[in-house]
């Protein structure tokens, strides 16, 4: 009986130990990350267009490739986050457009230094954020209806107030207001590396990116976010905090919105109130391209920065190969067609290593 019993306690060392290889298994740690099919659909990419636009590979063409995925990428992060934790923003569009408009509208208003509307829009905008997840939390309704219906009224109030407060469907320049120089150094200045021209917005991009995989690797919220995003009622039942951590989630889909409105105004001066609308689709495809499910629970700020640069290199590689532009949206949605499936192939083959 003992040799039975010692038999037993023998095998199952064996299977720990055998999981546990099985764990730190190069091939199974690639599997199991779920930005791996839009790495290898962005190789694909970036060698496809290497060969078929000239001029693509020049260090001012990357610059201009990684430009345009940093103004999708700033808002791609937060939105992937937010997906994670099962929701998704149908306002972020013309969020981004109504941050841009309250920071000029307030400071020409209120001919106050261009910093003071700064202030205003990030809270403003935080605001917005928090209601969003708010309204979510105590009604229980869809994400989709809420923040549908905060799409419809930021873009009704965007055309309203810039009609009513300065008479046309744009804002007034700031350009000669006190601190104007100094906030577009900050949101939409130009660094020469080099002798190559880098936005600074593909900075903010990078550490937004950082912070964000900070978060969900290595912070209790991150744990907060994927179980929320797994299965909310579950992870009320073992005391995760549920309603602060989606709030908190709209709330930085709201950041990332007010980072991206400045850059917005300080690199044209003037904001038309119109702008914004449809461009969630583009960050929700671009974190769908990265790996982050509509269901919630799965995904990564790295794939949501790798879903924005596919998007960049897609959008400019085809005007590099001097195509007709025409032809973008079917490769945008043959991108996303084709990333969700192989995104799909690989948590298969890495639930079948389990």
């Amino acid at each position: 009986m003992s040799a039975t019993v010692e038999g037993r306690a023998d095998e199952a060392v064996g299977r720990t130990t055998d999981e546990r290889i099985l764990r730190s298994s190069v091939p199974r740690r690639l599997l199991s990350r779920p930005e791996l099919g839009s790495v290898v659909g962005a190789i694909a990419v970036f060698c496809f267009f290497a060969v078929a636009a000239d001029g693509f590979l020049r260090a001012s063409s990357l610059s201009t490739v990684l430009y345009a995925s940093s103004t999708i990428g700033i808002m791609a992060v937060p939105v992937a986050l937010l997906m994670i934790g099962g929701e998704f923003d149908l306002s972020a569009g013309v969020l981004v457009t109504s941050s841009a408009l309250i920071s000029s509208m307030f400071s020409y208003q209120m001919t106050a230094n261009v910093w003071v509307g700064v202030g205003v829009s990030l809270l403003a905008t935080l605001a917005i954020g928090a209601f969003n997840g708010y309204v979510l939390t105590r009604t229980r309704l869809p994400s989709f209806i809420v923040t549908l219906g905060t799409f419809l009224m930021l873009t009704g109030m965007n055309l309203g107030f810039t009609k009513l407060i300065d008479g046309t469907v744009s804002t007034k320049t700031i350009a000669d207001m006190e601190g104007f120089p100094t906030a577009r150094d900050v949101f939409a200045s130009t660094l020469t590396v080099g002798g190559v021209a880098i936005k600074i917005t593909i900075l903010w991009w990078f550490a937004l990116v950082a912070v964000a995989s900070w978060i969900l690797l290595r912070t209790r919220a991150g744990n907060w976010i994927f179980a929320v995003g797994g299965n909310k009622d579950a992870a009320r039942a073992v005391g995760v905090p549920v309603d602060r951590t989606r709030i908190g989630l709209y709330m930085g889909v709201a950041l990332g919105a007010w980072i991206s409105g400045q850059h917005l105004l300080f690199s044209y001066d003037v904001v038309q109130s119109g702008e914004g609308v449809g461009n969630e689709l583009i960050y929700i495809i671009a974190a769908v391209i990265g790996g982050c499910l509509i269901t919630g629970g799965h995904g990564s700020a790295v794939g949501s920065a790798v879903g924005a640069f596919l998007f960049g290199m897609t959008s400019k590689g085809i005007v590099f190969a001097e195509w007709n532009p025409d032809w973008f949206q079917f490769f945008l949605g043959a991108m996303l067609l084709l990333a969700t499936l192989l995104n799909a192939w690989v948590r298969k083959r890495a639930e079948a290593t389990k």
